[in-house]
């Protein structure tokens, strides 16, 4: 399992926020190469895009064109019936993702922030993508979203 968790997610999902709370209406950035070491470090790799409901513009703090979740079932979570896409912002390889919260993230080393990092993948991978090959103005929809908290 390739799944980070940030020091301010997994307090989020020990106290009353939960991670679908913590993680509500946010964004997903994508990247090209491998991740970081954890989820509080800064990013790695290129932006390729940052995905959003329909790939509409997204400013933080509003729930705007911010990612929602299916009810959750079985210990975990799924993404909503929404389309979540991005258009690719540069050309490359998508790697891995970092999902964010709904506030302003300037992707600096942080231990507060709640953010989740996983890898992608077409047909496998925490996040599956329409296509893991990224171009520039090409649009790209997220096929499969999931996060399961352990039942042990």
């Amino acid at each position: 399992m390739t799944v980070k968790l940030s020091t301010g997610l997994r307090n989020a999902m020990a106290g009353s926020t939960g991670f679908a709370g913590a993680l509500a209406n946010g964004v997903i950035h994508v990247y090209s190469g491998p991740q970081p070491v954890t989820a509080d470090a800064a990013p790695t790799g290129t932006l390729l895009g940052t995905i959003t409901k329909d790939a509409g513009p997204f400013t933080p703090g509003e729930a705007t064109n911010g990612l929602t979740f299916a009810a959750p079932a079985s210990g975990g979570v799924t993404k909503s019936a929404d389309t979540w896409k991005f258009v690719g912002l540069a050309a490359g390889t998508a790697g891995w993702f970092r999902h964010v919260g709904n506030n302003a993230d300037d992707d600096s080393v942080s231990t507060t922030l709640p953010r989740l990092d996983g890898a992608i993948a077409a047909g496998t991978g925490d996040l599956r993508l329409s296509s893991t090959a990224i171009t520039v103005g090409v649009p790209v929809t997220v096929d499969v979203y999931s996060f399961q908290i352990p039942a042990q």
